[in-house]
């Protein structure tokens, strides 16, 4: 699913950790958060600068987002021409 745009609280966020790029010789931090609206909860990927942004018990919007498999579970994702803010 692509062009999501929701709003939701954020109820859990694990530590952040490093990855490394399959494309460039670069590392890269991320973390998942569990959000959660009135349609249920799912996991957010956030990446590098969005990891410090949000808080747990924060509203979040996230505007052009898209969902994707990663392990046989659905993530959301906010990508390269999504928008996460938190209200």
């Amino acid at each position: 699913m692509k062009n999501i745009t929701l709003e939701a609280k954020v109820i859990e966020k694990t530590e952040a950790h490093e990855v490394l790029s399959r494309f460039r010789d670069e590392t890269y931090k991320v973390a998942t958060a569990i959000i959660e609206d009135e349609t249920g909860k799912i996991k957010l990927t956030l990446w590098n600068d969005q990891i410090s942004m949000v808080k747990v018990n924060d509203k979040i919007k996230l505007e052009r987002g898209y969902v994707s498999a990663f392990r046989g579970e659905l993530q959301l994702n906010v990508g390269k021409n999504g928008v996460l803010t938190v209200v």
